[in-house]
């Protein structure tokens, strides 16, 4: 049994430490992975949206300290009764999610590795298993250095945590995970290779037949029913390629600029997702950058997913006099953890990304 725990007590303590790190590295976007769980859709719970950033930095700070006391054997029933709780949370919020297909990635690592659902139902039945037996046989869990030391080195690992937390917060993620990393062709990372497995899908047609209602499933092709017809559902049977970047756009009145505009052999754009939710003193800095790139011949461009009103406010109120274009909210997101942010390309890649607290690190 000893063995046992000693197994599950490494597995255990090296998987919450790691996926605390993660997310800790992009809390941000842990945060929004929490709204979406927080949503009607889902569990219904959008009084505290507005906390998410906060409850994300304290969920993940606390998933990777309780992974650092498990290892050092500090408090070991409180440890194990703070696992065991978790990942019953955990386990019902992936099987409710994998069930009713609400969010398509439960975020449990973070960017480094996406999950489905199912998958991560499956590996939280595996850690709540290994939880168990740590549960049950605690008095196993020797603590290693000396028990003075426990206090100081949990202590030493909160402290550290909120301090990464709060480095990540004012600049960028240290490691970024996410498809718009830098060195990354944006137009390269759309393109689908010829010859790529495409979606399957099973075709779920609805007939009323002799009163009665039934349904024909076929892979595509409308079936021979003597009947009416009431409707049909899609249902996925297996995914076929899909691109790192597949929701990207830069698009002004309903036209798609996108290939035109990642042509610019110097391109700045200043991304603000949502401009009214802009920091006031990053916007205010913008004005200086797009200055700065402008007289160096750089073709400077702001893309945000908020309606006109709002970007022709920003270019008066902030003197930015900005050719504004249209993308995708999530997919602004994504690009980078900063709003607003700053992101240089040469010819569609990537080459600078900066927080807008780092504006004056841009090089031209």
């Amino acid at each position: 049994m000893k063995i046992l725990v000693g197994f599950a007590r490494w597995v255990v303590g090296i998987l919450f430490i790691f996926s605390g790190f993660v997310k800790l590295n992009d809390p941000i976007g842990f945060s929004f992975k929490l709204e979406e769980y927080f949503s009607p859709s889902v569990l219904d719970l959008e009084f505290l949206a507005p906390f998410a950033l906060v409850i994300a930095i304290l969920l993940v700070v606390f998933e990777l300290v309780v992974g650092i006391m498990l290892l050092i054997g500090y408090l070991p029933k409180f440890t194990t009764w703070a696992l065991l709780l978790m990942i019953v949370f955990f386990t019902f919020l992936t099987f409710y999610s994998a069930y009713y297909n609400k969010v398509t990635d439960c975020g449990c690592f973070g960017d480094a590795i996406p999950l489905t659902p199912w998958q991560s139902f499956y590996k939280d039945v595996i850690l709540f298993v290994l939880i168990l037996i740590l549960f049950f046989n605690r008095k196993y869990i020797n603590p290693y250095f000396a028990k003075a030391s426990h206090r100081w080195i949990v202590f030493l690992s909160f402290m550290l945590s909120f301090l990464f937390a709060y480095y990540v917060l004012m600049h960028l993620p240290l490691i970024d995970f996410r498809a718009y990393k830098v060195g990354t062709n944006i137009e390269e990372a759309m393109n689908v290779p010829e010859g790529a497995p495409e979606s399957v899908y099973d075709y779920n047609w609805k007939f009323k037949v002799n009163g009665e209602e039934k349904i024909y499933t076929t892979s595509g092709s409308y079936p021979a029913v003597d009947g009416e017809f009431i409707g049909v559902e899609t249902e996925l049977v297996t995914k076929g390629y899909e691109p790192p970047i597949h929701d990207f756009s830069i698009e002004k009145d309903g036209k798609d600029y996108t290939s035109e505009i990642l042509q610019e052999d110097k391109l700045l754009m200043i991304i603000a997702y949502s401009l009214g939710r802009s920091e006031t003193e990053g916007m205010e800095k913008m004005k200086q950058v797009v200055e700065k790139a402008r007289s160096q011949g750089y073709r400077v461009i702001g893309l945000s997913a908020s309606g006109e009103e709002l970007k022709e406010q920003a270019n008066q109120e902030y003197g930015l006099d900005l050719d504004f274009y249209f993308s995708d909210e999530t997919a602004l997101k994504t690009v980078i953890r900063s709003n607003p942010g700053i992101v240089k390309l040469r010819k569609g890649t990537i080459v600078q990304k900066l927080h807008w607290n780092d504006s004056e690190k841009l090089e031209l």
